[in-house]
C-alpha cells in the first residue's frame, strides 16, 4: 500500500489507499471571492484565518492555500498567508499557485513536508517544480495534462501522469511522494467525465500505485443543485479508490458523503468519526428544539 505523508511541525496525515479519505479544504483561495482577494493584497488575512478555522471544524484535514492575485506580490502573500496559519494550527498545508516563485515562497515559510500543487507533464513545468520537491523534500500534485492540453482519453491522461511519475523518480522522487490529480471536468459538458475519473482512478492504484486527489467541485460546473451531485461524485470517487480531494468541507451534504463512504469502505474503525459526527449533530438538533420549545 501506498501512504503519502503531509506534515506540519506538530502533526501529520497520511493519505494512503487504506486510509481515512482526506478532504483538502478549498476556501483560502481569492479566484471568484472579490472580497477576500482584496482583503489578502492588503495585508488583511482576518477572512484567511476565519475560513481556516471553519474548514478544520468541519472536517478538513489538509488546507490549500492560494494567493493568485491580478496584480499583487503573489510570493510574499502567499508566505505570509503560510506563516500566519502555522501560527494558529497544526493542519498541514497544500500550497497552491501556477507560479513557481511562489510556490519556492510557500515552500521556504513552510515548517514541515508541504503537499505542493502542482506539476503537470509540460516539460518546462517538470524542469522547474521538481527540483523544489527535491530540494524540499515534499509531496506533489501532479496534474495529467501537458502541452496538448487536457485530453477526453482515458489512456492520453494516464500516460501523462506516468511520464510524471517516471520523470520524478529521474530526480529521486519516489511515488509515493506523488498525488495525481486525475482531472475532473464538467460533467454537463462532457458526459462521462465521471466515467472518466474513475476509470483513471483505478488505473493509477493499480498500475502506478500512487494516491490520488481532484478539484472535486469541477463535476458538477454549470448544473443546478451541486452539492448534491458533488456529494454523489465523492462517494463514488471513493469507492473507485479515490484517496483525497480538494473540496469545501462547509457543505454537510458532501462530509456526510465522505463519512459515510469511510464507512462503507471500511476506512472508520468501528464507525467512529461517523458515530461522533452524527451525535454531535443530533445534540445540535435536541438544543435547537428545546429553544423552540
Amino acid at each position: 500500500m501506498t501512504n503519502t505523508v503531509i506534515s506540519s511541525a506538530n502533526s501529520e496525515v497520511v493519505i494512503g489507499f487504506d486510509r481515512p479519505f482526506v478532504v483538502i479544504g478549498e476556501r483560502i483561495n481569492p479566484t471568484g471571492r472579490k472580497l477576500l482577494a482584496e482583503e489578502m493584497k492588503n495585508g488583511d488575512y482576518s477572512r484567511v484565518r476565519a475560513d481556516a478555522l471553519a474548514q478544520i471544524a468541519a472536517g478538513a484535514r489538509i488546507l490549500d492555500v492560494n494567493a493568485g492575485i491580478a496584480m499583487a506580490d503573489e510570493p510574499r502573500i502567499l508566505a505570509e498567508c503560510i506563516r500566519l496559519l502555522q501560527s494558529i494550527t497544526d493542519v498541514p498545508l497544500c500550497i497552491d499557485s501556477s507560479i513557481v516563485a511562489a510556490l519556492e515562497a510557500g515552500l521556504e515559510a513552510y515548517d514541515g513536508c508541504a503537499l505542493l500543487n502542482s506539476v503537470t507533464g509540460e516539460e518546462e513545468r517538470l524542469e522547474r517544480v521538481l527540483p523544489l520537491v527535491r530540494k524540499y523534500d515534499c509531496a506533489v500534485v501532479a496534474i495529467s495534462n501537458d502541452d496538448s492540453g487536457i485530453s477526453e482519453d482515458v489512456d492520453v491522461r494516464f500516460n501523462v501522469a506516468k511520464k510524471i511519475v517516471e520523470r520524478a523518480a529521474d530526480f529521486g522522487i519516489p511515488a509515493s511522494k506523488i498525488v495525481v490529480d486525475p482531472l475532473v471536468m464538467p460533467v454537463g459538458a462532457v458526459n462521462s467525465a465521471g466515467r472518466q475519473v474513475m476509470q483513471l482512478v483505478k488505473r493509477l492504484r493499480e498500475e502506478l500505485r500512487v494516491n490520488t486527489t481532484c478539484g472535486a467541485s469541477n463535476l458538477s460546473f454549470g448544473l443546478p443543485d451541486r452539492n448534491g451531485l458533488n456529494a454523489a461524485f465523492i462517494s463514488m470517487a471513493i469507492g473507485s479508490g479515490m484517496t483525497s480531494a480538494i473540496a469545501n468541507p462547509l457543505h454537510a451534504e458532501l462530509m456526510r458523503a465522505v463519512r459515510g463512504a469511510n464507512v462503507v469502505m471500511g476506512h472508520d474503525p468501528e464507525c467512529m468519526d461517523w458515530i461522533r459526527a452524527n451525535r454531535a449533530a443530533t445534540g445540535t438538533d435536541s438544543r435547537r428544539r428545546r429553544r423552540r420549545a
